[in-house]
């Protein structure tokens, strides 16, 4: 904001450092706010993209869907490191992508080359540790509403594709070689994605270590979501996996518009108070 100052009967342009554009320009991250609206969504991409894998799975060569599957996600990537601010569309297309891509290439680890799921696991949440480990080492911080580099974005999205991974096997874990099925995973997984909030309210948990908690369990969660309406076990709705990725695609589009509705009114309100 432009102020001015008499001195000596001349006028004289002060800038204010504190206004509001400047400041949210500054802070602005890369990112989205977390609302609740973001878990939402972050739920149905990780729950689309465990029933579209598995819809592709079906009907198509793995090898060419995955390498389709990369590319896309590559591009999608590549667009959101691209764009100056977060932009809603951008950003959770590029999150279906890892959604979609983290379940077959987790697939691939543990059905096809024949990693044992409890190995994968474990190998996974030591890639996400040590991870973290790197990115704290080098930014001094793993909170969300820091990320307002490129490279923070690139720590970022390692660390995204990661939990999906990490997550689908966790997921497959609990499933099959635990013997839970779709049904109890899911209440296995609603339950755990809960106490975040809980020791976030009652014990005074860091909250960038609740948030990550949370994020890494939206998969196992949205996932068995999935596989209970979709699947073709006994304890499945036998929906279809077809039918689930298009109604997941669906409330995502619609909840998306909404989410860049309130960017929009939010960055317009930021300009008109400035």
């Amino acid at each position: 904001m432009k102020r001015f100052h008499s001195f000596g009967g001349q006028s004289v342009e002060v800038i204010d450092s504190s206004t509001p554009q400047r400041t949210a320009r500054s802070a602005e991250a890369l990112v989205p706010r977390v609302t609740a609206l973001f878990w939402v969504v972050k739920v149905l991409t990780t729950g689309m993209g465990e029933s579209f894998a598995d819809f592709l799975d079906d009907r198509t060569d793995r090898d060419t869907a995955l390498l389709v599957a990369t590319i896309v996600l590559v591009i999608a990537l590549i667009a959101q490191l691209a764009t100056p601010r977060c932009r809603a569309w951008v950003y959770w297309f590029a999150v279906v992508m890892v959604g979609i891509w983290g379940t077959m290439a987790a697939d691939t680890i543990d059905f096809r080359w024949k990693v044992p799921l409890p190995v994968s696991t474990l190998g996974f949440l030591l890639a996400l540790a040590g991870l973290f480990a790197a990115w704290y080492r080098v930014e001094g911080t793993l909170a969300v509403h820091d990320i307002t580099t490129a490279r923070r974005q690139v720590w970022y999205w390692l660390a995204v594709i990661v939990t999906f991974m990490l997550g689908t096997a966790a997921g497959d874990l609990t499933a099959s070689r635990m013997h839970l099925g779709y049904r109890w995973s899911l209440v296995l997984f609603a339950v755990l994605i809960a106490l975040p909030a809980v020791a976030r309210r009652w014990a005074g948990v860091n909250a960038i270590a609740a948030f990550w908690f949370a994020y890494v369990l939206t998969r196992p969660l949205g996932a068995s979501i999935a596989d209970w309406l979709g699947g073709d076990r006994f304890d499945g709705m036998h929906l279809g996996t077809g039918w689930v990725s298009l109604a997941a695609a669906v409330a995502i589009v619609a909840l998306v518009a909404v989410l860049d509705r309130q960017d929009a009114r939010r960055r317009a309100a930021a300009v008109a108070a400035a």
